[in-house]
């Protein structure tokens, strides 16, 4: 028998090293740069330079986040299937050229939809355009979705339990830094600042000016051909001969639960087990939403608000991932280790809320130094945040029910995100029927944002560890129970 075990050990691929997971890192560091093109440049370039409404921009966008169920089917597909004798890669580089792809034929129908708006207003043809986005965008998150968990569970493949904490911790980072690469670059390939001196009028399809609009399409398109070129090629590079030289999958005889094998039925039954988990993951909803509300107003605050051009806003994304790096990079080894994970979960959300309220008197001076302050410190409040959030989560679960918690944890997440995207553009249409000022709708949609953040921060009040530990693992394990019978 212990022949056998032997046998089998040395059997098994070696170890990841360190090189090799910043390479893999080298895939999360472009889905950063993609969502500085979605989240960053597109949703500027609609709702501010072609006038499309705050509510209909966001929904389109976050309709590739609203198929994140989508990842199950994907996930078990890999699982099952091999693509070029590999399980996960051939999906990793396919998923990765279609969502390259995709985000440039969005681009194309985001102009067709602002010229049919500014020409032809509410008709026929104008929500053919906007069913054709949004389609399009559905598509880019089943590409993003049939790339992105494969990846995952190549994470889990590769590593083992001693160094898979600190393979994710590389991994995670490299995507803030793709976020912080990618504004740069983009801020770079965009207009000038001489070509958006109209920004500060306020809301007005730049179809009434057709020199500007010449200017922007052609870099827009430039920049939405050459980076996710890069990004395809990142994916490729990341990820070439990994799985083949590392992969432990058909090693292990039982697969642990992950998040591409968690259904939402199952999702929902688990995180409200019992009072404490259900208790715990309303606090982790209300967080996801505050954190993420701005996402598609945060660059047309910018250029309604503080007259920045398309280039400058974009930058803005620089600020606030540089924040969350450095938040995620200081929680766990100097912050966590002092006070506790609840205790930092909780300063962190208190910094959202503060940093957000910094985020709106910045728009009532017109500093911009003052808004890339407060983007600075809300990155660096919500590195803290998440990091805490999700430290304390590990602790919550018994280890043969952690991956499912944190699997299920992973699908509403993707959901919150992306009800706090179109959230935040339909708060933002309310604003401007509610106030005549810019400043003032904006101001809805973040003082909205900080009072979720205050209710996360009284719901973490009563979560209880003691009582967590003590019932959550008997209420969860009922739930298997209850499946088998």
């Amino acid at each position: 028998m212990a022949k056998s075990s032997l046998s089998e050990r040395e059997q098994l691929p070696p170890k990841i090293n360190i090189l090799t997971m910043f390479r893999l890192g080298l895939f999360q560091m472009g889905l950063g740069m993609m969502s500085v093109l979605t989240l960053g440049v597109l949703n500027r370039i609609a709702i501010k330079e072609l006038a499309i409404p705050a509510t209909l921009a966001a929904g389109t966008i976050a309709m590739h986040q609203f198929v994140a169920p989508s990842r199950l089917w994907f996930g078990q597909m890999s699982d099952a299937k091999k693509m070029w004798s590999n399980h996960r890669t051939g999906y990793i580089w396919i998923g990765a050229a279609l969502f390259a792809i995709a985000a440039f034929l969005a681009v194309q129908v985001m102009w067709q939809l602002g010229s049919s708006i500014y020409n032809q207003g509410w008709s026929f043809v104008t929500y053919g355009w906007i069913a054709l986005l949004a389609g399009i965008f559905a598509l880019y998150g089943l590409a993003l979705s049939s790339s992105s968990t494969p990846f995952a569970a190549l994470l889990v493949d590769v590593s083992d339990e001693d160094n898979r904490s600190k393979l994710v911790g590389v991994v995670w980072s490299m995507l803030m830094v793709g976020i912080v690469i990618g504004a740069i670059i983009s801020s770079k390939l965009l207009p000038a600042a001489s070509t958006c001196q109209e920004s500060a009028v306020g809301t007005v399809s730049l179809y009434s000016q057709p020199a500007q609009l010449a200017i922007l399409q052609s870099s827009i398109n430039r920049l939405f051909f050459i980076l996710p070129g890069v990004v395809t090629g990142l994916a490729l590079l990341s990820t070439f001969g990994v799985e083949k030289k590392y992969s432990r999958y058909t090693s292990r005889s039982i697969v642990a639960d992950r998040e591409d094998q968690i259904t939402i039925s199952r999702a929902l039954k688990v995180l409200t087990a019992s009072r404490q988990t259900g208790l715990f993951f309303t606090f982790l909803l209300a967080m996801t939403l505050s954190l993420f509300m701005q996402e598609a107003v945060m660059e047309p605050y910018g250029g309604e608000v503080f007259g920045m051009c398309v280039a400058e806003t974009t930058r803005l994304n620089a600020f606030w991932g540089t924040g969350t790096l450095l938040g995620i990079g200081s929680t766990g080894f100097l912050i966590v280790p002092r006070i506790g994970k609840q205790k930092t979960t909780q300063i962190g959300c208190i910094l959202v809320a503060l940093s957000v309220g910094l985020v709106i008197a910045s728009g009532f001076t017109a500093n911009r130094q003052v808004l890339q302050g407060a983007l600075v410190l809300f990155g660096l409040a919500s590195g803290v945040t998440t990091t805490g959030a999700l430290s304390l989560m590990l602790d919550f679960t018994a280890a043969e029910t952690a991956g499912t918690f944190i699997g299920a944890w992973g699908l509403a997440q993707a959901l919150a995100r992306a009800t706090a995207t179109v959230s935040g553009g339909a708060i933002l249409d309310v604003g401007k029927q509610l106030f005549s000022a810019p400043v003032l709708a904006y101001g809805l949609v973040f003082t909205i944002q900080a009072l979720l953040m205050v209710l996360a921060i009284w719901l973490l009040s009563r979560v209880d560890i003691v009582e967590f530990r003590s019932n959550a693992k008997k209420a969860i394990a009922s739930v298997f129970e209850n499946e088998l019978d």
